[in-house]
């Protein structure tokens, strides 16, 4: 049963509901958590809870990007928050709250202190995060409760969220401080920082890297980057699981499995001497949904390990970007993407320029370059492109000629330019795609949350 708002000085906080000023943003909890607010608090109030744990988790990124830089870490990030303004509401409401910190803050937490991330910028976070969930409160009592209510409610807000904050942080600081110990006694944090330093071109012997790490470091590499898009499983297991599979189906007899964090991990396979011309295997389907994997090249010694790394981060990046779901994407089949992703703010002015009114991010825009990619792919033959698009041929004809009056120019007079534009479009979506005006294009041209 879903709670309706109630009256009384308290009912404001049953009346919150999510301005529709951007998009909204599904819940970074537990199914459970969200159930239970739900039920105490209704589904708006449970919305609005949701949409301000983004935009905190927004504010904590910008001034302290150690804690929400990229996609794992924010959406990490995002589920703290979340929680602690679910907890804050029902807290208001009278609601009995676990003391210290939520299971989904110290799962970011123990994350912070697996990556390094120092104890005061975590405390700094908690601090900036208390100041705007208060400023947010305070606005929307001052908008739905009585006027005669206002001072008495700030001073509730007040109060309870600091008697709250004080019990969080500390339960934040000793989650933290544990899991740094368990962290370095268990050796990971050795390996972790060996490997960091040969990613890093720093001078080390290869004899001493080889022991340390239990892994040869002469010879070939194949580097993956695996992670996990669910936010609250914990699947490290998993991950290193799909990890050793993927690379025994590429011949590789040796693995260094090294987690970066609660949803992500590197990895690196030493193929074997007969496992020459392997490269182009491509292995089963992954049994564990959700689960992706961007894998490098092979690499020859310790400058090839680092190198396939490289290439691997660059075709995870472009994953996170495109719009297409493949749980497996090698470095080669996304090179001139991942290259063309490096700066998405000129790629974006490239493709538009290229492009015009192809370069609109709708359905009907995105069949007719696919379509025009194909063709100018197979060399202008209007047979193959129908036979991979399954279409007729006349199909084809229409749709390129639709496209090209979309353009307003000849594709023959630019035609590596536009065809890298649509490579472009192809592999990053939206990243690249979107309205531009005033000279700039507008949408999403960063890794998505």
């Amino acid at each position: 049963m879903t709670a309706h708002p109630r009256p009384g000085p308290d009912g404001w906080i049953h009346r919150l509901a999510p301005t529709g000023a951007g998009p909204a943003h599904p819940p970074a909890s537990s199914e459970r958590t969200v159930a239970e607010a739900t039920e105490a608090l209704g589904e708006e109030p449970v919305a609005w809870a949701v949409d301000l744990g983004h935009r905190l988790a927004e504010v904590i990124t910008r001034e302290l990007p150690e804690l929400g830089e990229g996609p794992d870490l924010f959406r990490t990030l995002r589920m703290g928050t979340e929680s602690v303004v679910l907890q804050a509401l029902l807290l208001l409401t009278g609601r009995q709250v676990s003391a210290g910190a939520t299971e989904e803050a110290l799962l970011g937490d123990r994350e912070f202190a697996r990556r390094r991330v120092g104890l005061d910028k975590v405390l700094r976070g908690i601090r900036v995060s208390h100041a705007e969930l208060s400023r947010a409160l305070m606005s929307a009592c001052q908008e739905l409760a009585p006027a005669a209510e206002h001072a008495r409610q700030f001073r509730r807000i007040s109060e309870a969220l600091l008697a709250y904050v004080e019990d969080f942080a500390s339960g934040m600081t000793a989650e933290y401080l544990a899991e740094h110990d368990r962290w370095v006694a268990s050796g990971a944090a050795a390996r972790e920082e060996t490997v960091r330093q040969i990613l890093g071109g720093e001078p080390l012997r290869e004899e001493t890297a080889t022991r340390a790490l239990g892994y040869p470091l002469r010879g070939r590499h194949l580097a993956l980057v695996v992670w996990h898009d669910t936010e609250l499983a914990a699947p490290t297991t998993d991950l290193q699981q799909a990890a050793a599979h993927f690379l025994r189906r590429r011949h590789c007899t040796t693995t260094l499995l090294v987690p970066t964090g609660r949803t992500s991990l590197w990895a690196w396979g030493a193929p074997a001497p007969a496992a020459a011309g392997a490269d182009d295997e491509q292995p089963g389907p992954l049994d564990l949904p959700g689960i992706r994997i961007a894998c490098g090249t092979r690499r020859e010694g310790l400058s090839g390990f680092r190198r396939s790394h490289q290439e691997a981060e660059a075709a995870a990046r472009v994953m996170r970007l495109s719009p297409r779901t493949d749980p497996v994407v090698g470095y080669p089949d996304v090179a001139l993407a991942s290259l063309l992703s490096a700066d998405l703010t000129a790629t974006r002015r490239f493709v538009h320029d290229e492009l015009a009114g192809l370069a609109a991010d709708t359905p009907q825009a995105d069949q007719l370059r696919e379509t025009l990619r194909h063709y100018l792919r197979s060399e202008r033959s209007l047979v193959v492109s129908a036979a991979r698009l399954h279409v007729a041929r006349n199909t084809v004809t229409y749709r390129v000629k639709r496209a090209q009056e979309l353009m307003g120019h000849d594709v023959a007079a630019r035609l590596p330019e536009v065809l890298a534009a649509l490579e472009a479009a192809h592999a990053l979506g939206a990243a690249v795609l979107g309205p531009v005006r005033g000279g700039q294009p507008h949408g999403p041209a960063s890794l998505p949350s």
